[in-house]
């Protein structure tokens, strides 16, 4: 395993990342199937958050050398991964106002993430989200609902880099980041989840779409769909669409608890 460098999606935004030797668990939502109420004022609320069941147990997801958690809202950060998730561990956070939250439950070891943090033989930076339109941020409610998120790039010597672009729709921020790193493995959650008064909050199958064709070397894979009530872009969706656009062999769209290996 220390040679090898794999994603595995558990579900929606939750994944391990084994890169350079070390082991992630990112943005963990560990509680099982229909916990919560759908969230209020997006599609389909009706429904119960998550979807699904987790496709492991949740003592599997206890080992790992760091937490990272790119935001606080519920389907990345959720009361059950505050219950079940060592204390002690290393946790790095977006910002001072989510570490400080974080530490208030009772984790002692939260770090901020900056533009080049490192740990072990491995260098990440917090990169820039904007989880919504301009039109929904003008909203004070919405801007208060959505607000802050991040994405995460990796580089290690030897190893692909690879950018997880985060709850984030395309903006110029998010373009310039592929176009200049020019990773080789781009991580999207693509589940075009909708509030019902605005348009998408994170990327769709066009967003896909547009990677694919900005980094025609890259490997592009999919995640954060089918989990959540008012994520509306199904697997088979995205996979008919990707075959009509001739990209279908360099996107990956796991299931849940399928691994990725990274190749170099």
């Amino acid at each position: 395993m220390a040679d090898q460098s794999f994603i595995q999606l558990i579900r929606n935004a939750t994944v391990v990342f084994y890169y350079a030797g070390k082991k992630f668990l990112i943005d963990p939502m560990l509680a099982p199937k229909d916990t919560y109420p759908g969230f209020e004022g997006t599609a389909n609320s009706h429904l119960r958050n998550p979807l699904v069941d987790l496709p492991v147990t949740t003592d599997s997801l206890l080992d790992f050398d760091a937490i990272i958690v790119t935001h606080l809202h519920l389907d990345h950060w959720d009361p059950a991964a505050i219950m079940l998730l060592p204390k002690d561990k290393p946790l790095f956070a977006q910002n001072e106002d989510d570490a400080a939250i974080i530490t208030s439950v009772g984790f002692t070891d939260v770090q901020v993430m900056s533009e080049q943090t490192v740990f072990g033989d491995i260098t990440f930076a917090r990169t820039h989200c904007q989880h919504g339109s301009d039109a929904a941020y003008a909203i004070p409610q919405l801007a208060q609902r959505l607000g802050k998120s991040s994405g995460l790039y990796f580089t290690s010597s030897g190893r692909p880099s690879v950018y997880f672009i985060g709850d984030s729709i395309w903006v110029k921020e998010v373009e310039t980041n592929l176009t200049t790193w020019k990773p080789d493995v781009v991580v999207v959650n693509a589940g075009d989840a909708q509030f019902t008064a605005i348009s998408s909050i994170i990327m769709g199958k066009e967003d896909v779409y547009h990677i694919s064709k900005l980094l025609p070397a890259a490997k592009i894979i999919a995640i954060h769909m089918e989990a959540l009530n008012h994520c509306g872009l199904s697997r088979r969706e995205l996979s008919e669409f990707a075959t009509v656009k001739g990209f279908e062999e360099r996107l990956f769209i796991l299931a849940d608890g399928e691994f990725f290996n990274l190749k170099t």
